[in-house]
C-alpha cells in the first residue's frame, strides 16, 4: 500500500544502474538477479488485476526503465492498459522526467515517481516517495500540458 494510492500489484524488476547510496532494494540492481519472469507469474498478476478491489499495479525494482526492463515492462503495461483501463499504472525510476518522456511507456502510465534517491534529501513524511528531490508525476495531465504536472493525493 506504500507503492501507489491503493491497494496495488507490485513487479519488482532486477536491473539498475543509479545504485543510489542507502537505496532499500541493492539486491535489485544486478539485471542478471531476480527470478525469470515467465507465463505463470505473468499469469498471477492478470489474476490479482481481476480482483475489483485492486487499484492497479506498481513497477518498481530495480528500476523498470532499466535496458534490460523496457521493452518488456512495456509490453506488459500496454497489456494491462488495455485489459484494464480504468487500473491505474504506476512506476518507479531513478531517471527523471525529462530524459523519458517521449519513451512509448509513458503513455501507459498513469504516475510516475522519478529521481534517484538522495540520502540527503531523505525525509520520512513523504508519500509515495523517499527524498524531496524526487517528483509523483500525473503522467496524462502532464503530457496534455507539456510540463510536469504533480500528482494530487
Amino acid at each position: 500500500m506504500l507503492n501507489g494510492d491503493g491497494l496495488r500489484v507490485v513487479l519488482w524488476v532486477a536491473g539498475c544502474s543509479h545504485c543510489c547510496r542507502e537505496c532499500q532494494n541493492p539486491v535489485t540492481w544486478d539485471p542478471n538477479g531476480g527470478l525469470p519472469f515467465t507465463g505463470v507469474e505473468r499469469a498471477e498478476i492478470f489474476a490479482e488485476l481481476d480482483k475489483g478491489y485492486i487499484s492497479g499495479i506498481t513497477f518498481s525494482g530495480g528500476d523498470p526503465l532499466h535496458p534490460a526492463n523496457i521493452t518488456e515492462v512495456t509490453t506488459l503495461a500496454r497489456e494491462i492498459k488495455v485489459k484494464y483501463p480504468k487500473k491505474t499504472i504506476w512506476l518507479y525510476t531513478g531517471a527523471v522526467w525529462e530524459d523519458i518522456q517521449n519513451e512509448e511507456i509513458v503513455r501507459y502510465l498513469d504516475v510516475c515517481v522519478d529521481g534517484e534517491f538522495e540520502l540527503e534529501k531523505k525525509e520520512l513524511l513523504l508519500k509515495w516517495r523517499g527524498s524531496a528531490n524526487q517528483r509523483v508525476i500525473n503522467v496524462p495531465a502532464t503530457l496534455r500540458e507539456g510540463k510536469v504536472v504533480l500528482h494530487q493525493d
